[in-house]
């Protein structure tokens, strides 16, 4: 009988590669299993095929962006935060570049140096990795001591396993969720499932129209049931940041980071996402901006050529019909009514929303292993010994901008350092 593995990993992601090159870096014999020909193939699509590595900020600065969830990966960002991440990455031979949003990227902007680097440093620690091996089964041994690993016609056995297979986001890439089943049936409860970070649907034939538009800084909220979000935890209802209009609704950053909480709604009856189309100027500001121009030197001045010296001229014909304000109205014409239409559209437009672009274009999974059965000071299982959990197959999902490579790093090295 072979001897078995001390630990397998199965998924060959970012979670799994990092965890697999810290275990073996330890002395574990360690063996990646990864469905794909190639592994990392989610990191090779990432950010546009240039991989955003982490985020530029504090360890505690990743956990807040996670909001509730963040408590969790306290204990693992302490083993490896933003910085190490990026010194690790540059001893592994990839240079990174900060940009303006505090996003990190290798310096070639090739997504596939990350990669490369992740499977050189666990073969240089002495791992080895299997691709285009799909595995149908994970389970105790009989004997309650360690783990069998089964696929095609083949057997393994390991003393740990390291369950990093991914959650349902960019299926394309071969993550179809197959972890969860196994969990389950070890005795895992798995939170409900929904798509995020992924662009969001409209039926409205005016925000269709718009497509190409963008706006570099926005707040958009989303409302499940079409009124603003209130308490404490509205803020995360809210995103600011860089906006796009499509041809099928809206993307960018923002509407991508709210998308999660159009994914879980049942129907879209009163579903809406609010935008603020100028988030840096007050409704009173904007209102006293537009009062004064009726009494100042723009009393002749279009409300059309008024508006397009703050908002891009497609965006303002459109709010223009939908707040049923003539284009063409000048200035010393325009009524009290009307002006303060105009605000609430320009500082709260809503967006009717009718669904997502779903788990094939979503960067990430909402939902996953429940966060209370794992413990984050190890990443083992809180009910199989030996069984340890990282990456997106937890009930982890944070913001665009590294914040989930940066979980997935750093809850992968915490395994690997356990195992």
């Amino acid at each position: 009988m072979p001897t078995p593995w001390d630990c397998i990993v199965v998924g060959g992601g970012a979670a799994g590669l990092w965890a697999a090159g810290t275990a073996a870096l330890r002395g574990r014999r360690v063996l990646v299993l990864e469905k794909n020909n190639k592994a990392g193939v989610k990191i090779l699509m990432s950010g546009g095929t240039r991989c955003n590595i982490t985020h530029a900020c504090s360890d505690r600065q990743i956990a807040d962006a996670f909001g509730k969830q963040g408590r969790f990966l306290l204990s693992p960002l302490s083993r490896l935060p933003p910085e190490e991440v990026v010194q690790q990455f540059h001893r592994m031979g990839v240079k990174t570049k900060v940009e303006e949003t505090g996003k990190i990227f290798p310096e070639s902007d090739k997504a596939i140096d990350v990669r490369d680097a992740l499977v050189q440093r666990l073969i240089e620690a002495g791992a080895a990795i299997r691709t285009g091996v799909a595995v149908t089964r994970v389970a105790r041994h009989a004997s309650q001591s360690g783990f069998v690993v089964s696929f095609a016609n083949e057997e393994l056995d390991a003393s740990t396993v390291i369950m990093t297979t991914g959650g349902l986001s960019f299926s394309g890439c071969g993550t179809t969720g197959d972890g969860y089943a196994w969990l389950k049936a070890m005795g895992h409860s798995i939170t409900e499932l929904r798509p995020a970070l992924t662009p969001i649907l409209s039926p409205a034939a005016w925000v269709h129209d718009m497509s190409g538009i963008t706006l570099d800084d926005a707040s958009v909220t989303a409302l499940p049931d079409g009124r603003m979000p209130k308490g404490k935890d509205a803020q995360t209802f809210t995103s600011r940041g860089g906006f796009l209009w499509t041809h099928f609704g809206c993307s960018g950053p923002t509407a991508m980071n709210v998308s999660k909480y159009v994914s879980e709604l049942p129907d879209y009856k009163f579903a809406s996402l609010a935008i603020d189309l100028l988030p840096d100027v007050s409704d009173s500001d904007c209102l006293a901006w537009l009062d004064a121009a009726c009494r100042g030197s723009h009393v002749q001045k279009q409300i059309s050529n008024m508006l397009a010296e703050r908002i891009p001229k497609r965006l303002v014909n459109s709010l223009l019909v939908n707040a049923n304000v003539s284009a063409e109205t000048r200035m010393a014409e325009l009524a009290k009514r009307h002006r303060i239409a105009i605000v609430e559209r320009i500082k709260g437009w809503r967006i009717p929303v009718c669904g997502t672009r779903g788990y094939p274009k979503a960067e990430v999974t909402a939902g996953g292993v429940s966060l209370t059965e794992v413990d984050s000071k190890t990443m083992q299982s809180r009910l199989v010994p030996g069984l340890f959990l990282a990456g997106e197959i937890l009930d982890l999902d944070g913001p665009i901008g590294g914040y989930n490579f940066q979980a997935a790093w750093s809850t992968g090295h915490t395994a690997g350092g356990h195992v």
